[in-house]
């Protein structure tokens, strides 16, 4: 059995988004390097410079790696760090979503389009209009509209964007008051930009309160995901620092999402990042750890479990 083994074990890999195109899924995770550098809150070790897919037919056996979809020195626009990406298909080609430090140092999202899943990729010369942070996550309605969901506290940059313009020296808010959200964002019908202005993403507790930034145990950090069952959409994400997969529900992709529960419990290594996909008739959550490198935290490897709902929609919760 595959379930909660590494899934890939000749390179480290992350932050899998796992998508079904053709009656087939795909892996697109980030690429971590298997360099020797010391951590930080700035994420300076999770040093990636290209993207590799995978494609995966049996749940009992290895994806096979399909080769380098998108390098580094292929986006004109961007410096460094090729974060945690997502694909999404529109009218038989394939649109690679990826965060990047651009060559001033500010995270920005690009877009890369290929004619098969696994590329290669061909990015557009300039990040999308109007976009910041990381760690986008495109989710395509019943109807074929396609949302961009994305960002990430500290390294990832999202307090430093609350007034709509970079500030350096922004901080996480602390407190009462409400956490940081994540952005949403309509794309436009070429899925190549934002068709209106992002909006937060707002997470309520059992009150309809939105949850407060002193909530280390609920509130957003980093890593969205967005999928429908049962006609009800289901935005989850992960805690950071206190290492927990955790969602909320709500009847619009906007929201407001309301606080349902923990996913996954902590796994072994500092970040936690996941997708959920439902393959022949089977709901699986893709996730990552750190078991092949002992716990290092920017080594890391791409993992996967049944995932289950109970019959008022809430979902099991994981012992990884």
């Amino acid at each position: 059995m595959l379930e909660k083994k590494p899934l890939i074990t000749d390179l480290y890999s992350a932050d899998p988004s796992a998508k079904v195109f053709g009656g087939k899924l795909y892996i697109y995770p980030s690429h971590d390097r298997d360099i020797e550098m010391e951590s930080n809150d700035n994420g300076d070790q999770y040093d990636m410079n290209d993207y590799h897919v995978y494609e995966m037919t049996d749940m009992s056996a290895p994806p096979a790696d399909k080769g380098v979809a998108l390098a580094l020195d292929g986006v004109p626009w961007a410096g460094k760090q090729l974060w945690a990406p997502d694909c999404a298909e529109k009218n038989g080609s394939y649109y690679l979503y990826f965060p990047a430090r651009d060559k001033s140092g500010i995270f920005r999202l690009g877009v890369a389009v290929a004619k098969t899943p696994w590329g290669p990729f061909t990015a557009e010369k300039e990040p999308i209009k109007g976009s910041f942070s990381i760690d986008p996550c495109v989710f395509t309605d019943d109807d074929g509209v396609s949302y961009l969901a994305w960002g990430g506290i500290w390294g990832g940059q999202l307090q430093n964007w609350t007034t709509g313009t970079y500030n350096p020296n922004g901080s996480e808010p602390t407190g009462s008051g409400p956490a940081l959200f994540p952005k949403i964002a309509k794309l436009s019908g070429d899925m190549l930009q934002f068709a209106e202005q992002p909006r937060d993403v707002v997470i309520r507790d059992e009150a309809g309160v939105p949850l407060a930034a002193d909530d280390h145990d609920r509130r957003y950090f980093e890593g969205p995901w967005l999928h429908k069952y049962n006609g009800t959409y289901y935005f989850s994400y992960s805690t950071g620092d206190t290492h927990r997969l955790v969602y909320g529900t709500s009847k619009s992709p906007y929201g407001p999402y309301e606080w349902r529960g923990v996913i996954l419990t902590p796994v072994l290594g500092w970040t936690t990042h996941h997708s959920i996909v439902e393959y022949k008739g089977q709901w699986y959550l893709f996730y990552h750890d750190c078991e092949l490198s002992g716990g290092i935290n920017h080594k890391r490897n791409v993992k996967f479990c049944k995932l289950e709902y109970r019959a008022d929609g809430s979902i099991v919760t994981i012992n990884p």
